[in-house]
Formats: structure tokens, sequence, C-alpha cells
């Protein structure tokens, strides 16, 4: 289960990213990399809910093939699985905490480092071969047929200008890139041809050049704002702002709701053995997309300043115990009265 919930996101986030690289926003050989990162981050909820469900599956089928029959005229309680389920659940929900608290934002530092750098390049760095390139300002096309790998030096050359209104074009056999000494990059055009004028007349120019250098514009770093997600959980609580505090309740929330949501299927996995499952694992699924999103909106008050963080630490999973405490309540009572019924 979890490797199909996995393979589904790694293919959503595949599609998304090659969207991107064949928009010329990313380059090819980032794709993985960004892959696998942003599957690192995903990972504590589908472990969460492929826990979740693995217990519900599993005692669901007992009551479908009338196991369960079995063991509670046997005398046992429905609240002796608790013991079995948390074993079984330690070991993931470990995993969980270790993925939320730690490795999830390292991905997503590791992430934002990555879309820094690719936005920080210049014109040429961006270019790719075969593919036409709009440079920042929108006044130059490059196009580049083929790049000698680990090399400054480019063939086949098609560069188009827009200065004082008149269009220049100009077409070169090889390139190189070059830096001068006070820091500006230029890309060289050798032996090569300059049509210049302006669309519509009869003005145009042609010039023969041996060489021909054009500065490229360097591009300066943008000040994004800060991501919580990419903070350090130790971090988090040095720096107790409202977001930053949202983000850590969101980290420490996962752990703890997978441990709730584990214990909540084993009442919740009841089933009448002359019906189907369909409308079990329905209703779960919904149970838990209404807890994950209500600790994604409640982490947001947080952020907001709506809420106390120690209510958005808290209150929600202190809310699903007492939701579990009652199906356990009225699970174990059903099957007390229909055994004293009988």
């Amino acid at each position: 289960m979890f490797a199909i919930l996995l393979a589904i996101i790694v293919l959503t986030q595949l599609i998304r990213l090659l969207g991107e690289s064949v928009g010329g926003t990313l380059p090819v050989e980032a794709v993985l990399v960004l892959l696998g990162f942003s599957a690192l981050n995903y990972l504590p909820i589908l472990l969460s809910i492929s826990l979740f469900l693995s217990v519900l599956l599993t005692l669901t089928r007992s009551y479908s093939d009338s196991e369960m029959v079995v063991w509670f005229s046997a005398g046992m309680s429905l609240k002796r699985w608790m013991r079995p389920v948390v074993w079984y659940a330690l070991p993931v929900v470990s995993i969980i905490a270790l993925l939320s608290l730690v490795l999830a934002p390292w991905a997503m530092s590791k992430v934002d480092e990555i879309r820094l750098k690719l936005e920080s390049r210049d014109d040429v760095a961006v270019a790719a071969p075969g593919t036409f390139r709009e440079s920042r300002q929108a006044d130059r096309v490059f196009f580049l047929e083929n790049a000698v790998s680990g090399s400054s030096h480019v063939g086949n050359i098609f560069v188009q200008s827009v200065q004082q209104g008149k269009v220049g074009t100009m077409v070169a056999r090889e390139g190189l890139q070059e830096t001068a000494p006070n820091g500006d990059k230029f890309i060289v055009l050798l032996n090569g041809t300059r049509h210049e004028g302006t669309p519509g007349q009869l003005d145009y120019k042609v010039v023969e050049f041996e060489r021909y250098a054009m500065r490229v514009e360097t591009v300066e770093s943008k000040n994004k704002p800060p991501n919580p997600k990419a903070y350090t959980t130790l971090f988090l609580l040095e720096n107790q702002t409202s977001w930053n505090l949202s983000e850590f309740n969101w980290r420490v929330g996962l752990p703890i709701s997978a441990v709730i949501l584990a214990l909540l299927a084993i009442p919740f996995s009841f089933v009448n053995p002359r019906a189907g499952r369909s409308l079990n694992l329905i209703g779960a699924l919904v149970l838990y997309m209404v807890y994950n999103n209500l600790l994604s909106v409640i982490n947001t008050w947080v952020g907001q300043g709506k809420v106390a963080p120690v209510f958005g630490l808290l209150g929600l999973h202190v809310v699903m115990i007492g939701v579990m405490v009652l199906m356990f309540y009225y699970r174990v009572s059903v099957f007390s009265f229909n055994r004293l019924r009988r």
C-alpha cells in the first residue's frame, strides 16, 4: 500500500518537474534530484496513512472471515488488540518522527538551495542546446545548436536582440564565454554575420565580423521570504515566531496522529461479515482526511495568531483521543450486550 501511494506521489511530482524542464526553467539534470527531495518530504504523510490503512484492513478482514467471532467467543476483549497494534506501530512511528523532525526539513532546505541557484543563473547558463531561450530582460533570444561538455565553447549560435527600436540578428558558427577582470561575463561570437534594421523597412544592414562580444547581464539573488519548512526543528524552538511554532506543531503532530489513527483503526474496523467492506474503508478515508485537514487548518490558525500554540499542538489530538475512547466504549458495550443477550 505504501509503495502504491509513493508511486502516485512520485509520478505526479515527476510530471510537474518535467513540465518545468520542458519550459526551460529547470535543467534536465536537476529533475531527479528535486524529485528525490520532494518524495522525502511526503514520506511522513504516506507512512501515516499506510499505517492506518494496514491496521484497518487487517482487522476488517478478520471480521469478514468471522475470526473476530472466535476472538470474542474466547472471552477476549477488543481492547486486547491495543498492545500488538502499538508494538506494530512503534517502528513506523519512529521513522515518521525521524522524517518529520529531521530529514524532511533537510530535504526542503536542499530544494530551496537548488531553486535559488537555478534562479541565479545568467542567460547563457540557462540556455539549453537545441532550444530557443529568451533573456530575463526580454530583449534577446538565444539559440545554441550544440555545446561542448566541460568547455566554454558552443557551436552554431543564433542571437536576436532589440536595440533602439531596431532588430539585430546574429549568426555565428562558433562562440565562447569569457569573463572580464572586473567580473563581467560576455558571450563572444566568432566568424559570424549580423543583420540589423527595422521590421517592415528596407534599411537593413549586413555586417560580417570575426569577433563580436555581448555582455551578459548578471542575475541578483532574490530576497525570498523565509520558508519555515526548511528550518531545522531546533531553530524553530529557538526562534518562536507564530509561523515557526505552527511548523513545529505540524512536525510533532504527524507521529502523534499516526499513533492515534493506528489505535482508532481497531474499533473503526468493525464490519458485518455479511456486508461488504467498501463502506467501512470509505468512512476510514474520510476520517483520515478530516483529521489531517483539521490539523493543517489549526496549524495555519496558529501561524496567523488566531489560536494559541499549545491548543494547536494538543487540542485536536485530545479530541481525537476522546473519539477513540468513545468508539472503544461503544464497541465493547455492544459486544458485551450481545453476549449477555445470547
